[in-house]
């Protein structure tokens, strides 16, 4: 988190050279919500103080019903001092990408052939529709006709085997990624086949390699939720030390939150069946498609759509009446939503 100003209590000198706060934010993958903020110098690691967070969130994940937790981080976060303590929980999984040293490379190439299988990834959207022609590769085109050099990604393979730390005594799965490539020249044609690994350490012997990889690919999910909060102003520095900073992100990103606890307060198909029954609003599609919609919505379209609404406020004699003056297709919802806000049902329990 960059910032030009040069009182601010705190601010350091990152990786990159600039001048800013590196804040470490913990998100729930299922709803996005930021279940801990902690601000601090520009200049200190990323996994500085992450096992202390990951501690407390296992701790309110357990205080809100969680029996299954998945840890997920990338090689900054694999914390191997810790993994054996998170382990002999129980509850606990965790999926922690590692670096690959020189001993990793040379272990992953001694494996046998009969060990890798290739890795077929699902397609991110599924054509409704007849399929179209595909449009010429701009950026392909230049990178031919000036002579870059290219590296294109042929195929990928998975493989497994036994691994333990050295910081701990319980042996863990190794998932290996093989990224096979093929680097070449246009002035030269194909100068010869690379290969690159990629290693995800486990405590989950159930799953497949392959569900281990895009477990560990939708980590990447939290970088959406980064944007987002940059978009709800969190993570900004408009004070003057270091800790009202941190107290300003955490305050700011309760209204991120604020969005993913009214998806949950949607009552569910039956509650909203009932509801509409006994003369309630109706709801307009299933709400638990509708919950994942809303969960998903861009803080700026929640804005606009169930914030931002033109309304006229008419003072009659003994009551208010609030007429919303515009129509968007997230209404149905706004009234579900303020009729469920209005009577809380007691002791009851969010369901995600």
């Amino acid at each position: 988190m960059e910032t030009s100003a040069e009182c601010k209590q705190g601010v350091d000198l990152n990786y990159q050279g600039r001048w800013g706060y590196h804040p470490l934010v913990l998100t729930l993958a299922n709803t996005g919500e930021v279940l801990r903020l902690v601000n601090r110098g520009g200049n200190r690691p990323s996994h500085e103080g992450a096992a202390e967070q990951f501690d407390q969130c296992l701790a309110l994940c357990r205080a809100a019903g969680f029996q299954k937790i998945l840890l997920r981080g990338d090689t900054d976060f694999s914390q191997t001092a810790h993994l054996d303590r998170w382990h002999a929980q129980g509850d606990v999984r965790f999926v922690f990408g590692l670096d690959v040293t020189a001993g990793q490379h040379v272990e992953a190439d001694d494996l046998p052939d009969t060990a890798w299988k290739p890795l077929k990834r699902p397609a991110k959207t599924t054509a409704s529709g007849p399929p179209r022609a595909r449009p010429a590769r701009v950026k392909q085109r230049i990178v031919e006709q000036r002579g870059f050099k290219d590296i294109r990604l042929v195929g990928e393979e998975v493989a497994e085997r036994p691994y333990r730390p050295t910081a701990c005594r319980t042996t863990y799965r190794l998932v290996i990624v093989r990224k096979n490539l093929q680097v070449s020249e246009p002035r030269q044609g194909c100068l010869f086949e690379d290969y690159r690994y990629f290693l995800y350490l486990t405590n989950d012997w159930r799953s497949t390699p392959e569900q281990i990889v895009f477990s560990a690919n939708q980590r990447c999910q939290q970088e959406n939720v980064l944007a987002q909060l940059k978009e709800v102003r969190a993570l900004h520095a408009p004070v003057d030390n270091l800790l009202s900073n941190e107290a300003y992100m955490v305050m700011t990103s309760l209204a991120w939150n604020l969005k993913a606890w009214l998806a949950l307060s949607l009552p569910e198909l039956d509650e909203a069946l009932e509801e509409a029954s006994s003369g309630g609003v109706p709801p307009a599609a299933a709400p638990s498609s509708t919950k994942q919609r809303l969960l998903g919505l861009e803080f700026r379209s929640f804005v606009n759509s169930l914030v931002r609404l033109p309304a006229l406020v008419v003072k009659t004699g003994r009551r208010i009446v609030v007429r919303l003056l515009a129509w968007n297709a997230w209404l149905p919802e706004f009234f579900r939503l303020a009729e469920r806000l209005r009577r809380p049902a007691r002791g009851h329990r969010l369901r995600c």
